[in-house]
């Protein structure tokens, strides 16, 4: 019993403690509360990791709710691919719910705290409300419309909602404290007069709420035991908790604000205003560019969620923001698709390679094995022939002792083929070379059992017949930034450092098999990493992203 208290993060220790003190086990509750104004990135997924792991853990419910509480930048598309998101990492929400969903109630709410002279309506612009704030050392300057009538404050509320003022114009401000060292409780803003159309109600609103408001609330209404949030937000806790006040029943679950630090990843940017700058500017092709940090364009480069899940629980629940290397990363990701990536053969930079002594009309269709690492991953067949394709720098013409490849003189085995001797070579005018002749020995085929098959040479290498190749498009991703930390400099444009080798495109050949492999289904080209089918793909064109290379020199702790 001891081990699991010390192997609980601080999060699990609150809920350990709220259960010890009386919260019953059926009341635990959690939600994962996206704002629908973008895609989700590499920094939501630790979120999203630990709400629904806290609801595993406790066999607790995890509503999906949208924070949708400004028209102006919030659309269906963002909506419908934070739910794709969410399924694909693996899990499943109880309750699809939405902010929007709560509008009347907040409103009502609204009503009640101007009645009971907690609320005011404020004729002042914002630009003057936030001078008056101040700073933390120096009080704050009360609004001459702080203590107006409440009469006249219920009016003009009322007005705000029938949309007989212009935007920005007037604005409802809770009164709290205007002389708090917290910057939050100066008497927020709870509501601002908005005349756009929202992509759920239309245009049944003219004001909406902010989102310190419909946040904390939402989680009431849901009756959320533990609203976990990023750090940023723990200023605003005193503020949840003082609306909440404001409404709350004893009777009923007081949704409990706890923080965690986010998560920063070297090479990467989650701020989503500056994704959006990426798409809109061009440096990337959308916000699914296997570049990008989102869900999509880690899920489009050949991520998988098993990967990013392991990622999330290595890098564990902290208290205090860290960058974590983009390394361990990849590290997850290679481990990952080392156990579930089907070996197959392609070559990227293609030399042809000629066996002389093969019969000319001669075809073999040899066996070989998907995948090591999988007791039941079986065998498929792939086509041999006299003339093959291997990688050029599997070629030299001269080598010394420690280049296990094929050089002139030497031999090499054939992945689940043949051990062959390369016997010359023919060069183009630039005096490269465009054609390697070979001999092999036929009774040295793999798996046949004879003395010749089991005669051991030290390389061996991957290869394509040529007969029956497929061309393919090969793209090589890279970071995307320069720098670990593109948007730490705060006078220099993130975009100075992007990459402008960040992706290179190159045409290879495969085995037939890759013509019916599946969008998004994990592969390992052999000796070369990770790829898998992109969506761009056509019955013309086959184009697949590299996910991540083979090897690195990376060690996770």
């Amino acid at each position: 019993m001891e081990e699991e208290k010390k192997s609980l993060n601080f999060i699990e220790q609150i809920i350990e403690d709220d259960l010890a003190n009386g919260l019953k086990r059926d009341q635990i509750r959690f939600r994962f509360p996206p704002e629908p104004n973008g895609y989700l990135h590499v920094g939501h997924t630790k979120a999203i990791c630990i709400n629904f792991g806290l609801g595993e853990k406790y066999n607790a419910p995890v509503n999906l709710r949208f924070d949708d509480t400004n028209p102006e930048k919030e659309e269906q598309e963002f909506v419908d691919s934070i739910k794709k998101d969410v399924e694909w990492l693996g899990f499943k929400w109880d309750k699809e719910l939405y902010a929007s969903d709560y509008f009347q109630q907040l409103y009502e709410w609204a009503v009640q705290l101007i009645k009971e002279g907690k609320a005011y309506v404020d004729e002042q612009p914002s630009e003057v409300i936030t001078e008056q704030r101040k700073n933390p050392t120096e009080p704050g300057v009360e609004s001459p419309f702080r203590n107006r009538p409440v009469e006249e404050s219920l009016d003009l509320f009322e007005r705000m909602k029938n949309g007989e003022f212009e935007e920005g114009t007037m604005s409802l401000r809770a009164k709290i404290d205007m002389v708090s060292p917290n910057m939050n409780m100066r008497d927020p803003v709870m509501y601002r007069i908005l005349k756009r159309p929202h992509h759920r109600t239309g245009t049944a609103w003219k004001i909406y709420p902010m989102y310190d408001w419909a946040h904390g609330e939402s989680d009431y209404l849901e009756q959320v035991s533990h609203s976990l949030c990023s750090l940023e937000f723990e200023n605003h806790r005193p503020l949840y908790n003082w609306y909440l006040e404001q409404v709350s029943d004893e009777s009923k679950v007081a949704p409990k604000q706890r923080e965690f630090a986010r998560m920063n990843v070297s090479y990467m940017i989650t701020s989503k205003r500056k994704l959006q700058r990426l798409v809109a500017e061009g440096a990337v092709t959308g916000w699914d560019d296997p570049r990008m940090p989102t869900i999509s364009g880690m899920r489009r480069k050949g991520y998988t969620p098993a990967s990013i899940r392991n990622f999330i629980e290595k890098v564990g629940v902290a208290k205090r923001e860290n960058l974590i290397e983009i390394q361990l990363l990849d590290f997850c990701v290679r481990e990952d698709l080392n156990k579930v990536a089907k070996r197959v053969m392609a070559v990227v930079d293609p030399v042809k390679l000629v066996i002389e002594n093969y019969p000319e009309d001669k075809e073999e269709w040899l066996e070989t094995e998907n995948n090591p690492e999988q007791e039941n991953a079986g065998t498929r067949e792939v086509p041999f022939s006299r003339e093959l394709y291997i990688e050029r720098e599997d070629f030299k013409e001269e080598a010394n002792n420690k280049f296990f490849r094929l050089k002139l003189g030497g031999e090499v085995r054939l992945k689940s083929a043949y051990i062959i001797k390369a016997e010359r070579v023919e060069k183009d005018e630039n005096g490269e070379v465009t054609t390697i002749y070979a001999s092999y020995d036929e009774k040295s085929k793999s798996g046949s059992g004879t003395e010749e098959s089991l005669r051991k040479v030290k390389g061996t290498l991957h290869w394509v017949s040529a007969k029956h190749a497929i061309p393919v498009e090969v793209r090589v991703y890279n970071q995307l930034f320069t720098v670990e930390q593109p948007d730490a400099e705060k006078d220099v444009d993130f975009l100075n450092f992007i990459n402008p080798e960040s992706v290179s495109t190159i045409q290879g050949f495969a085995e037939p098999s890759l013509k019916d492999v599946a969008v998004g289904e994990p592969l390992q080209f052999q000796r070369i990493g990770y790829f898998t089918k992109d969506q761009d793909s056509t019955d013309a064109t086959l184009v697949f992203n590299r996910t991540v290379t083979l090897k690195d020199s990376y060690k996770p702790e």
